[in-house]
């Protein structure tokens, strides 16, 4: 149908079948779709959350990191990457390096963009289609937003890992 969002369907070692559907549809078995993350964090360690809209179809209302997005057939995951940052804050940023972090969960290729920029949220022209607030956050209170259940429940290893990353050395960007 018109303006439902089309993926490319993956093997479970990640080889594309040439086969596609519409996104959220179901799969077969060992079938995936890619999913791109992007982190993004200041130069004082702390990331750029999103709080997620309650109409979307998956964790509506939660908090999440900075960007997320499906992977449109055809694409790369770091051009979903560039499209997605641009669509949901209207920053440009090309994303030509691999993830910091792939996971493979269920059905799911997770690709996981780490980047530094020092910016106020009140300047970003957001998706209001995706996200209805953007807000700097430490690690300690995302996980308290874990535990209370508002963040997308990402597993503490994960993040101790992509705050890890986010700290050490990341692609900069300065808007």
């Amino acid at each position: 149908m018109p303006g439902e969002d089309i993926v490319d369907i993956y093997t479970a070692d990640r080889r594309p079948t040439g086969r596609t559907c519409v996104r959220y549809s179901p799969m077969g078995p060992g079938e995936h779709r890619q999913v791109i993350h992007i982190c993004i964090f200041d130069h004082d360690g702390r990331m750029l959350i999103q709080h997620r809209v309650k109409t979307k179809s998956t964790f509506p209302g939660f908090w999440d990191v900075s960007v997320g997005g499906g992977v449109d057939s055809g694409e790369t995951p770091q051009q979903a990457a560039t499209r997605e940052l641009r669509e949901e804050l209207g920053l440009d940023h090309v994303f030509d390096r691999a993830p910091a972090v792939s996971l493979d969960t269920e059905k799911v290729f997770d690709d996981f963009f780490v980047i530094r920029m020092d910016l106020d949220p009140k300047d970003l022209a957001i998706q209001e289609s995706e996200l209805d607030d953007v807000a700097w956050a430490t690690r300690d209170e995302i996980e308290d937003m874990v535990r209370e259940g508002t963040f997308i429940p990402y597993h503490p290893g994960l993040l101790d890992y992509l705050f890890h990353v986010g700290s050490v050395g990341t692609t900069e960007y300065r808007t």
